[in-house]
């Protein structure tokens, strides 16, 4: 049907007869003389259909943007001052031969010839429409061509790849389930997994060594920009194997797709305790890009009469943090109010601040609305042990740990892209040593990555302590983003039923949710180990893109729907009775 993909004609083809296939871009009528761009997957190329051609022209004359076409030609350079350097096939054009219209267009709801912000339901709507766009085409072709570098690398490194369950027993792994009734046995459900973690271990238990999958997960959790309900990781587990090979192994894959799609060479991983992330930067996320940090002051602060830092910096479970901000004096009284209103909508009563106009002098030489409640031997405390210089400002968070730790390490963020601080194009880290728990909102512990996590301390160390339990984990953040995450797994009975123990998940409850596993663990398991990475996370960075949604083909909304194809929809009664189901939803 093509003898030639449009974007890959070049001067090479000079004087040969081709056929090209795709959708009008762009037609234009030049003085009695049509140019058509036509677009397919590899670019556009421009046919040229002169009127002593009458049923290519008549056809020509009937053409608009968005019909699909057929067209045969001869290439031919372009006249002298129609070259177009910017695009690949900008020196020839085709002298149009033969034109077949194999189907016509309706006039596109937006424009594709040209780029234009377009708001995402309409663009999710006609989603169709906005695959053909060049930059969206670019994305998808980048996540399969990723998703080709990193088998290839896996199969290399005796890898093989695995397929697991989609339908599943519903097991909690910090985000609810999607459940699925069975006809077959009817009040009973499958659960769609939302990560392949049990089946990996037991393929490890079962003696396969090396496992890998590009798989699809689900979680029924509220989104965000960098969320989906469904999306695809990549699944890697291994047995035998230690904390630092399961690192090394993970950072050659990073650094293989970012040398092979961007063109550039990885610094060295920096390796942060967690707990010192939390201390400097807020969140166990940080973007190293940004060559800023929180500086704790509650030594500093906590005899000041101040009571919005004195108090705080005396309780336990709060914090008072300091955060320079190099030549920040040139944030005006506006930008600064800005700044305090994004911080108090994550929680935080306010942005207190000091400027620094002239650091050799601290009686005139600095300027701010707290001054009048704090000591000079405070501030200049404070000045010395940040290192400020001339020029520089300082903000202040001051409150319950976690607001301070959320709401500042979104000001660092913020204040990177607003002031455009990055000091880099890359900025990778290991993110280790993270607790084994957290506590929950009611009061009891929760895993802080999930249950089967092998801990840092044997049975009886946990249970006398287990809040004060390190584990074997470990995220790799790049540029501000977690892009994967993985640990060492329990691979002892008692450790497990420990855990259980300690999440309050009774032998009953062990037995019914977890007794394969259980079960599988007693007949020798291996020490092992692996990690996931977000594959959409990693396409969105690669193609400078901050929505996740323009790397996936048909994506979801941030309320879960698929507006393409009106998803989730009402079922028929019929099939819900044969599902044995009845809806108590009752419609507003």
């Amino acid at each position: 049907m093509k003898s030639h993909y449009c974007g890959e004609i070049t001067s090479l083809n000079l004087k040969e007869e081709i056929t090209i296939c795709g959708w009008i871009h762009r037609r234009r009528d030049h003085g009695g003389v049509i140019f058509l761009d036509v677009r397919d997957i590899k670019g556009i190329c421009q046919a040229v259909v002169n009127p002593d051609n009458e049923n290519a022209f008549k056809l020509a004359e009937s053409i608009r943007n968005e019909f699909v076409v057929q067209i045969k030609g001869i290439v031919r350079n372009r006249l002298e001052g129609t070259v177009n350097k910017n695009m690949h096939t900008g020196e020839i054009e085709i002298e149009v031969q033969d034109i077949n219209i194999f189907s016509k267009a309706n006039t596109p709801v937006f424009p594709i010839d040209e780029y234009q912000e377009v708001n995402e339901d309409v663009r999710l709507k006609n989603r169709v429409l906005d695959l053909r766009r060049p930059e969206m085409n670019e994305r998808i072709i980048s996540r399969s061509k990723i998703t080709s570098l990193v088998r290839n690398y896996l199969d290399k490194n005796d890898f093989h790849e695995i397929e697991t369950p989609i339908l599943t027993k519903a097991t909690p792994e910090g985000a609810r389930d999607y459940i699925l009734p069975s006809r077959v046995q009817p009040g009973s459900f499958y659960a769609l997994p939302q990560s392949p973690q049990l089946f990996k271990q037991l393929l490890m238990i079962g003696g396969l060594d090396k496992y890998y999958q590009i798989a699809r997960c689900f979680r029924d959790e509220d989104l965000r920009a960098d969320r989906q309900p469904e999306f695809t990781q990549i699944d890697i587990e291994a047995s035998f194997i230690e904390q630092e090979e399961i690192m090394t192994i993970s950072e050659k894959l990073v650094v293989n797709i970012i040398n092979d799609f961007c063109g550039d060479k990885l610094e060295k991983f920096e390796v942060i305790d967690w707990h010192d992330a939390m201390q400097d930067y807020g969140c166990d996320k940080p973007d190293l890009r940004i060559p800023l940090k929180l500086f704790e002051i509650s030594e500093i602060v906590k005899d000041e009469e101040f009571k919005v830092f004195s108090e705080p910096a005396s309780k336990k479970g709060s914090r008072v943090v300091a955060l320079k901000v190099p030549d920040g004096n040139s944030l005006s009284r506006g930008q600064i109010d800005d700044y305090t209103k994004f911080v108090t909508k994550l929680g935080a009563k306010g942005l207190a601040y000091i400027k620094i106009n002239d650091v050799n002098d601290l009686e005139n030489g600095i300027q701010s609305p707290i001054l009048k409640f704090l000591k000079s031997e405070t501030i200049s405390n404070i000045i010395k042990s940040l290192d400020v210089s001339t020029g520089d400002l300082i903000f202040f968070g001051a409150g319950k740990e976690s607001i301070v730790n959320l709401s500042m390490s979104s000001l660092i963020k913020k204040l990177g892209d607003d002031l455009d601080l990055y000091l880099k194009k890359w900025a990778p880290c290991w993110i280790v040593n993270f607790p084994m728990f957290e506590i929950n909102t009611d009061g009891n512990l929760t895993p802080l990555h999930h249950p089967f996590t092998l801990p840092k301390s044997s049975v009886k160390e946990i249970k006398e302590n287990p809040q004060g339990a390190i584990a074997y984990a470990y995220d790799v953040v790049l540029n501000g983003y977690e892009i994967g995450g993985g640990s060492l797994r329990i691979y002892d009975k008692s450790m497990q039923e420990t855990i259980f123990e300690i999440l309050k998940i009774s032998k009953e409850e062990a037995k019914t949710k977890f007794g394969f596993l259980l079960k599988a663990l007693s007949s020798g398991c291996p020490p092992h180990g692996g990690i996931a990475f977000g594959l959409d996370r990693i396409v969105m960075l690669i193609t400078e893109t901050t929505n996740i949604r323009d790397v996936i083909a048909f994506p979801k909304t941030q309320s879960a729907a698929c507006l393409l194809t009106d998803a989730p929809s009402k079922v028929e009664k019929d099939q819900l009775d044969e599902l044995k189901i009845i809806s108590t939803h009752k419609e507003k």
